[in-house]
């Protein structure tokens, strides 16, 4: 019997967070995953570095203009491809098992989609993918019988804990997503406008990057996953919860109609969802330190405070009209959250954009991708506006 080879992965996003913590699963199980492909947004040393580690002969580096310097830095046998054309090449063309795809923003779309038309299974770590064109991305997936397999903690412990059953299922009664709450938990309201961005960067239980971090402080991460998990496991969004859980141990919980709950636990380490999203359905060994219970001492909850941090309710109005109105959501934030690093907006400010952009836009189908993409345009231009 032939050996069976590694999985072979294009990961896209390599050298943020999520990209790292990829690249950390493939050095563990070198014998089970192989990175064939890489691409990053404008880190050229760090991406020059993987790509030697890896020997990789295909890279794509979003910046179009840092590309002569990235080649530079490679042999001459290694393809540097450019721009969004680059990573949809990649995503499409390179022999590969799988993409992972850990880009921030809506720039993961296009080259999620090219992966599925080309056959390719699709790891998704970018929520804005699916909270943009939720229904467009499952619908291809289907047609093309390719897996969509989550990587976000949260709906990777959902994906685990519905396995055998289906979300939209009516043994399902609830999905629970967990959240940490963010820095601000404990403040009163009348302290958020003196939010400064250091303040916002403090995250009390995870380290990610500038804008997930944000978002995890705002609470727009738990809302925007809301939808990603609308459709993800085919919910309606009335059966999609938050509860907040500051010790982020409990990664997330299915609630089903008979009563019981069951949820994924682990250490807050991002690799454990990577490796069981890489490798599924195969459970493999690793050097990822199992929890201690007796040294945990207590797991606690409460309601997120919608009233003080609304975008939980923005999210949900979003993701029960569908349409284009996700899509302008996603983008109202990006901008928001830009203009709050940029020294531009207030920190409250960014609920206050997103909200106002929502309400001023006319509602379309969103069933085409040219739509989304329209609205996607319409609402970063309109939320610029506003600042």
């Amino acid at each position: 019997m032939a050996d069976k080879r590694p999985k072979r992965i294009v990961l896209l996003g390599s050298t943020g967070s999520i990209g790292e913590s990829a690249l950390k699963v493939a050095r563990e199980l070198p014998d089970e995953i192989e990175i064939v492909a890489l691409a990053a947004h404008s880190s050229v040393e760090k991406l020059a570095a993987q790509a030697k580690e890896f020997n990789v002969k295909k890279v794509a580096l979003f910046n179009e203009d840092k590309c002569s310097e990235l080649s530079g830095l490679l042999d001459e046998n290694v393809d540097v491809l450019a721009g969004l054309d680059g990573l949809v090449e990649l995503a499409s063309e390179v022999d590969a098992d799988m993409v992972l795809v850990s880009i921030i923003g809506t720039a993961g779309l296009k080259p999620a989609l090219a992966a599925i038309h080309a056959g390719r299974d699709l790891a998704v770590a970018s929520k804005e993918i699916l909270v943009m064109a939720g229904e467009i991305v499952m619908r291809a997936a289907q047609e093309k019988g390719v897996k969509l397999l989550p990587v976000d903690s949260e709906h990777n412990a959902i994906f685990q804990c519905l396995e055998g059953h289906s979300g939209g299922s009516d043994e399902v009664s609830r999905l629970i997503l967990t959240a940490s709450g963010g820095p601000f938990r404990t403040w009163e309201a009348d302290r958020l406008p003196s939010v400064q961005l250091a303040d916002a960067l403090k995250h009390p239980t995870w380290e990610m990057g500038r804008k997930i971090t944000i978002d995890s402080a705002t609470l727009f991460n738990k809302g925007l996953e809301m939808i990603e998990a609308r459709w993800l496991f085919d919910i309606e969004m009335e059966r999609v919860d938050v509860i907040v859980h500051p010790q982020s141990i409990i990664h997330s919980m299915v609630e089903f109609v008979d009563g019981s709950t069951l949820a994924q636990l682990s250490t807050t380490d991002m690799c454990f969802p990577i490796q069981y999203a890489a490798l599924w359905p195969r459970r493999l060994p690793s050097g990822l330190k199992p929890l201690d219970f007796a040294e945990l001492a207590q797991l606690t909850f409460e309601k997120p405070r919608r009233e003080i941090f609304p975008a939980i309710d923005l999210a949900v109005e979003a993701g029960t009209q569908g349409g284009t109105l996700p899509a302008v959501l996603n983008a109202a934030n990006e901008v928001a959250v830009q203009a709050f690093v940029d020294g531009q907006l207030g920190f409250t400010g960014i609920w206050d954009i997103v909200d106002k952009t929502m309400q001023a836009h006319a509602v379309k189908s969103g069933g085409e991708l040219s739509e989304l993409l329209e609205a996607d345009a319409w609402a970063r231009e309109e939320a610029t506006s506003l600042l």
